[in-house]
């Protein structure tokens, strides 16, 4: 499975001048460790792999005394491998799992800087301390990985020229054929029940069945909340459950915003909070503040009292959430009620994938905008339209009130313009 991330890798890797050790972060099982040995394989000379979570005893080596040219040496003995600055990649899985090496690629960035090093993990907000990660990310080079997008997931399937054909229509802001068209929104339905995680890809590749990833896409959640259930007490624990077992029910809400009492009886941010800082940490849920204000810095609005929460990865949102996959991969645009919250987390897995932080908008409780992006000075107003009522009259008032130029309008149509509006189908958005 080729990777767009591939291009930022082989960036890092030939940044002579700035370059440092590289931290490769992203939640569990998106492919990290996967895709830096395939890096490694093809673009270095030989690639030296060590697993600080399983080899406990390798810790030892990164003590705040030893200096990294002595760590060299200790791993060329360990991997039986000769270790050739620029020539060889030198990979740390788990490397959250060890303080001591996240402290230590900061030496190496400041006296070995010729040695490749890169780092992988996850859950870097609970594991270790907050402090130590961000003076760890401070001084090197981060880059996030996230499930396959929808774009990744049509090369993966051979559809290569589809993929190249939307590219192309949106650059051209002209429509696909209505064949074409129909072709991407077929495969756009299957990708809403498969995701992007690796293994469940894979696991549809090899079989042509969206519903044999299910069981998958079940160990894959029951191993994120399991990982992050080792940093936190057993009351915690429960309570990290049932913040997430609650959302794909908080999704089907009109207004998707995501409230405590629904999680349990009684539930408030002083009990829940801390559960819900913990999966947005990890990587596997993702968060949209609300902004009652949109203008620029956007975060300076940020009303962090209101927010959504999204699962990372839509087909898992599909299992967790029991979607029947007959309404999903149905064409009858009453189907299109069904999955609402498919399409919306979807997109907000899209935009986040793209680079975007997610904001959305409401004003005085009348008027709303699924997300607003920033696009140079300006910012523009974006709605997800499925089987409801489209907001045209909530993206007006925005668009007259904040001067924007023009607003985008996400669905199954074609791509075209009317007026001021961008309309995008769903196929299309990582081109955004």
């Amino acid at each position: 499975m080729k990777r767009k991330i591939s291009d930022k890798l082989l960036s890092w890797k030939n940044n002579t001048e700035k370059r440092k050790p590289l931290l490769l972060q992203g939640a569990r099982q998106v492919g990290k460790t996967y895709l830096l040995r395939e890096f490694g394989r093809d673009h270095y000379r030989n690639t030296v792999y060590f697993d600080l979570a399983v080899n406990k005893n390798l810790r030892s080596l990164f003590s705040s005394a030893a200096e990294p040219v002595h760590i060299i040496n200790s791993l060329e003995l360990i991997s039986g491998e000769q270790i050739i600055a620029g020539e060889t990649l030198i990979i740390l899985d788990e490397i959250q799992t060890c303080e001591q090496a996240m402290a230590a690629l900061v030496r190496f960035q400041r006296e070995t800087p010729d040695y490749h090093i890169a780092g992988t993990g996850s859950l870097f907000g609970i594991a270790c301390s907050q402090e130590l990660y961000l003076f760890t990310a401070g001084n090197t080079e981060v880059i996030t990985l996230y499930p396959l997008d929808f774009e990744e997931f049509l090369a993966a399937s051979g559809e290569e020229p589809l993929r190249v054909a939307i590219k192309f229509s949106f650059s051209r802001k002209k429509p696909l054929s209505s064949a074409l068209h129909a072709r991407a929104l077929e495969i756009y339905r299957t990708y809403l029940i498969t995701g992007g995680m690796p293994g469940a890809v894979l696991e549809y590749l090899n079989t042509g069945s969206p519903a044999a990833v299910s069981d998958i896409q079940r160990r894959i959640v029951n191993d994120y909340l399991a990982d992050i259930s080792r940093y936190a007490s057993a009351p915690e624990s429960s309570r990290i459950r049932s913040v997430y077992d609650s959302i794909p029910a908080q999704l089907e809400k009109s207004n998707r915003k995501f409230l405590y009492k629904p999680v349990r009886k009684g539930g408030t941010a002083v009990i829940f909070n801390t559960a819900v800082s913990h999966l947005t940490s990890s990587g596997i849920v993702l968060r949209s503040n609300r902004v009652e204000h949109a203008y620029l810095p956007v975060s300076a609005y940020r009303d962090f009292s209101s927010f959504k929460l999204y699962f990372n990865d839509v087909g898992i949102l599909t299992m967790a959430g029991s979607i029947p996959h007959h309404f999903i991969l149905s064409e009858d645009s009453r189907a299109d009620r069904q999955i609402d919250s498919l399409n919306e987390n979807y997109a907000a897995q899209t935009l986040v994938n793209n680079g975007n932080d997610l904001y959305y908008w409401t004003s005085g409780g009348i008027a709303g905008v699924d997300f607003i992006l920033r696009k140079n000075t300006q910012i523009i107003p974006v709605e997800v339209r499925t089987g409801g009522q489209s907001r045209a009259r909530s993206i007006n008032l925005f668009m007259k009130k904040y001067k924007s130029d023009y607003s985008i309008r996400i669905s199954s149509g074609k791509f075209n313009h009317t007026g001021n509006t961008m309309h995008v189908p769903y196929y299309a958005v990582f081109c955004i």
